[in-house]
């Protein structure tokens, strides 16, 4: 192996240039903002897609990329007279203070209920919470 003989190898590790934190901040507020669409759409009486990018094969059994709609889950639901909203990252609920679920009186004030969702997820508030949801559970 004369070709390896020529080149300087030495061992190395990428480190990561990005806060971990800051990375699920950012995860669950891009998240919050599609479900403020959702709200929106709710209001108006439709249901919010959005489209995805993802291969598939044609006639020729090619692989092609096109663009799929997919319907956005709501974290909303209604029930006791009024509407719960849900905070999620992926897909378990995230604990807020002592529950999990913030309780609107109407639909109308679901987006006042993401957008200090939202805040909150800027200020920091939502790490501990965002943390605990991550940890994988251990296995016997």
């Amino acid at each position: 192996m004369p070709y390896l003989t020529k080149l300087e190898v030495k061992t190395a590790t990428r480190a990561s240039r990005q806060d971990p934190v800051q990375l699920r901040r950012r995860k669950l507020v891009a998240a919050i903002e599609e479900q403020l669409n959702a709200a929106d759409a709710a209001v108006n009486g439709e249901t919010h897609e959005v489209t995805r990018k993802t291969w598939v094969k044609n006639e020729q059994g090619e692989k092609v990329l096109v663009d799929k709609l997919r319907k956005v889950r709501p974290w909303f639901f209604e029930q006791d007279g009024g509407w719960y909203v849900q905070c999620k990252y992926g897909n378990k609920a995230l604990m807020i203070g002592n529950g999990n679920a913030v309780f609107v009186k109407a639909l109308k004030e679901i987006a006042g209920a993401l957008k200090a969702l939202k805040a909150a997820t800027d200020a920091g508030e939502l790490d501990e919470a965002i943390a605990k949801a991550t940890q994988r559970r251990k296995t016997k």
